[in-house]
């Protein structure tokens, strides 16, 4: 790529990102990215409450036993999911129902959970605060733990202009720190910002990807975030509905909402129960219960190489996204 092209690559980059507003400057996304859905007139980013969600995301004092963090369940290393088990732990060594999702490119997402129970980003965290399964404990008493603390005073009153902790305060914090898990770095990305080309293998493997794979996980987020069927026969031990469980539609039983293809290698076991702990067992499951013809041998080989260019390894290891170091602060 010549030096003109690189800078008008990244000139339409930066003039996407300026569109969305002074304050999403702080987001960085490519040119090749949608405008986000979130609405940032409501809740504009700033540095410091930025740094303000991250204390809180990272703090087990949201937790009723206070051992339990958002970290806990989305940890860094494993683009904002977890590997160890199938299904989230919780305080009192309680085990939830689902495998944590992965967190990234929220600012794109309509809905959250696999069953589309939230529908803001903003008040998405009082879900695991009060599951008995997960954090288990009363918001009221999570805003006033965080009074009594010598800490959070002072980081509200960078963040809001005064040290008053409020529950919506602590809710847009903590979402402006999510909104920043962005994404939008690896092998795919480079290849669509003309950074590179694909191997002949992953080439053939995106091929695949588009016949089989692309109506679901559209691009370049690779989902469309709508519930579908799995194809997935219901866990007899968790009697998981789905979405019929929010909504009460025969319609949606057993549906779960479509998740990103980004950072597989980092994000399993798969599935909204973790049953699949490979994506070689993935791309087996859909090759019998979905797709019009099985994949060959070759054709699962390719797409997985392909599969392999949507990891992103500076997005695991951006030190912005990592526990915070005023925390080992007494």
């Amino acid at each position: 790529m010549s030096i003109w092209m690189r800078c008008l690559v990244l000139l339409c980059a930066f003039l996407l990102i300026s569109l969305a507003g002074g304050p999403t400057l702080l987001l960085r996304y490519p040119a090749h990215f949608p405008p986000p859905v979130y609405d940032f007139s409501r809740n504009p980013l700033s540095e410091e409450k930025i740094a303000l969600g991250r204390v809180l995301f990272y703090d087990p004092i949201l937790s009723k036993d206070g051992s339990i963090s958002c970290a806990s369940c989305h940890s860094s290393y494993n683009a904002f999911a977890h590997t160890d088990h199938a299904l989230s732990h919780g305080i009192y060594d309680s085990v939830g129902l689902r495998n944590a999702p992965a967190l990234m490119n929220l600012a794109w997402q309509p809905h959250f959970m696999w069953d589309g129970a939230v529908h803001h980003l903003d008040v998405q965290a009082l879900a695991p605060i009060a599951s008995p399964s997960e954090m288990g404990e009363d918001f009221a008493q999570v805003i006033a733990k965080l009074r009594e603390t010598e800490r959070y005073p002072s980081l509200f009153q960078a963040a809001y202009g005064d040290s008053t902790i409020t529950g919506e305060r602590f809710l847009k914090a903590l979402a402006q720190f999510q909104l920043t898990l962005i994404s939008a770095g690896s092998r795919y990305d480079r290849m669509r910002a003309g950074q590179l080309t694909f191997s002949p293998q992953e080439e053939q493997g995106y091929q695949v990807f588009q016949e089989y794979c692309g109506r679901c996980h559209v691009e370049p987020l690779f989902s469309n975030y709508a519930f579908a069927s799995h194809g997935l026969p219901p866990d007899p031990l968790l009697g998981d509905p789905g979405r019929y469980r929010i909504t009460g539609n025969p319609a949606d039983s057993l549906l779960f909402k479509t998740p990103t293809l980004r950072n597989l290698a980092y994000t399993y076991p798969y599935m909204h129960d973790g049953r699949f702990r490979t994506l070689r067992q993935v791309l087996d499951h859909y090759g019998e219960a979905s797709l019009p013809t099985a994949l060959s041998p070759t054709q699962k080989a390719d797409l997985l190489a392909f599969l392999r260019t949507l990891n992103d390894s500076s997005f695991v290891f951006e030190p912005r996204f990592q526990f915070p170091p005023v925390l080992w602060e007494r």
